[in-house]
């Protein structure tokens, strides 16, 4: 198949490109590579799969030098005709739309990158699909429409309407988004609501990559809410795993929509999270306990069931072997 890949250069985006050009797919990569964090970790990122020289910043396509099948140019999805035109020279069978502006935390300091990526971007590849139309778009949620809801675990038929972030609120809309196109345009389309995804490669901005830092220079590690946190952590190539089987499976209904949790479905403490980096460091961390910092959850913990009975998805990484290959990337790619 042919397949656009939004976010080409983010963290899931760069192991769902490779996996898809593994397996023999033609892959369109495209990415805003905006400095929300580390460029250079984008660009080493695109360097993984063949894509480097000048024109990677310009704009213009470039080629990979390692895969026949893969292509990437640097496009914001806002840029509206940009997308159309795309859409209309590249006829996808398949997209799989991962850019975002990504953050809870951020979502306070700068509200409108997140409308103009998440709402007006997003925007942008619905009516590319409906003008030149797709078999599947699959797209990311997230984890954070839930809010602080108590029940437990988090059901993707429980109301998600108490959102206690913009970026929360942003990943909803998306998810209504996609279900009108759906309705009034017979768009298929299926929402991933990722948990906690960590693994090599991952986002400066997450807490396992910040707390590995710190913890290698000595550095005190802010620990929220005095550690009593849970996330359903979720390593990296569990994740790609459900994303390849959700590409794959074409939503039938009528509207032809769907969204579904993906997570490991095993809630950790922060405690043992921060554990599990000291023992993979060889070091003990410095902790500096801090409250609740505002639009964070107490706890996330995914229900898969839906995931596990129709796409036979079991996730099966735990938090300690995660964090051990994620520890050995971090070293070889920082030399620390």
């Amino acid at each position: 198949m042919k397949i656009l890949v939004t976010g080409a250069a983010g963290f899931v985006g760069f192991h769902l490109v490779n996996r898809l050009l593994q397996r023999g797919d033609e892959v369109v990569g495209i990415d805003n590579l905006n400095d929300y964090y580390e460029v250079s970790l984008k660009l080493d990122r695109l360097r993984e799969a063949g894509i480097e020289g000048d024109s990677v910043m310009t704009g213009d396509p470039v080629q990979s030098s390692l895969h026949g099948g893969y292509r990437f140019y640097r496009m914001a999805l806002q840029d509206s005709p940009a997308i159309m035109d795309l859409f209309k020279r590249e006829k996808f069978d398949r997209v799989c739309s991962l850019a975002a502006q990504a953050g809870v935390r951020y979502s306070l300091e700068n509200p409108k990158a997140y409308i103009d990526s998440n709402i007006h971007g997003f925007l942008s590849i619905l009516e590319a699909a409906r003008h030149f139309p797709v078999e599947h778009l699959v797209y990311a949620s997230s984890s954070s429409v839930y809010g602080n809801s108590p029940d437990m675990p988090l059901s993707t038929e429980q109301r998600t309407d108490h959102p206690v972030s913009l970026y929360a609120a942003t990943k909803k809309s998306n998810e209504l988004m996609a279900y009108t196109y759906g309705h009034l345009f017979g768009i298929p389309s299926t929402g991933l609501r990722f948990f906690t995804v960590y693994g090599p490669w991952g986002r400066p901005d997450m807490a396992y990559f910040s707390f590995t830092r710190d913890i290698l220079s000595g550095k005190p590690i802010k620990v929220f809410n005095q550690g009593d946190l849970y996330r359903d952590f979720t390593f990296i190539d569990d994740i790609i795993e459900g994303v390849v089987r959700v590409i794959d499976q074409v939503p039938m209904g009528q509207p032809p929509v769907k969204v579904y949790n993906i997570g490991n479905s095993d809630p950790v403490r922060l405690d043992r999270f921060i554990g599990a980096i000291e023992s993979a460091v060889g070091k003990d961390a410095v902790k500096e306990y801090c409250p609740m910092q505002p639009g964070d959850v107490y706890k996330t913990f995914a229900d898969v069931t839906a995931l596990e009975n129709e796409l036979d998805y079991h996730p099966s990484t735990p938090i300690e072997t995660g964090i051990q290959k994620f520890v050995a990337w971090y070293r070889a790619y920082y030399r620390s």
